[in-house]
C-alpha cells in the first residue's frame, strides 16, 4: 500500500495541468466542428441535421468556458497555498 505524500498545492497543481490539457482538447474539438460546419452547413440543412450540429458545438463550448472558469479557480486557489517566502 502507497502512501500518498502530495501536498494540496501539489494536487492542485496536477489537477490545474490535466485541466489545460481537457482544454486544449475541448478548443480543438470546438475548431475541427467548426471547420466542418462551415464546410457542410448547406447540406446538413438539406438532411435536416442542423440542429443535432448546433447543440453539439453549444455543448463543446460550454464545456471549453467551464474549464477556463475552473483552471481560474484553482490556479487562484494554488496562490494562496503557496508557502511563505523564506526569511533571509
Amino acid at each position: 500500500m502507497s502512501v500518498d505524500t502530495k501536498t494540496p498545492l501539489e494536487h492542485v497543481n496536477d489537477t490545474l495541468a490535466q485541466l489545460k490539457e481537457m482544454r486544449h482538447y475541448a478548443k480543438n474539438n470546438v475548431e475541427t466542428l467548426t471547420a466542418q460546419w462551415l464546410l457542410f452547413d448547406g447540406e446538413l440543412k438539406k438532411l435536416k441535421q442542423t440542429s443535432s450540429i448546433e447543440t453539439l458545438m453549444t455543448r463543446q463550448g460550454e464545456l471549453h468556458d467551464a474549464l477556463n472558469d475552473e483552471i481560474t479557480a484553482l490556479e487562484e486557489l494554488a496562490v494562496t497555498l503557496q508557502p511563505p517566502p523564506e526569511e533571509a
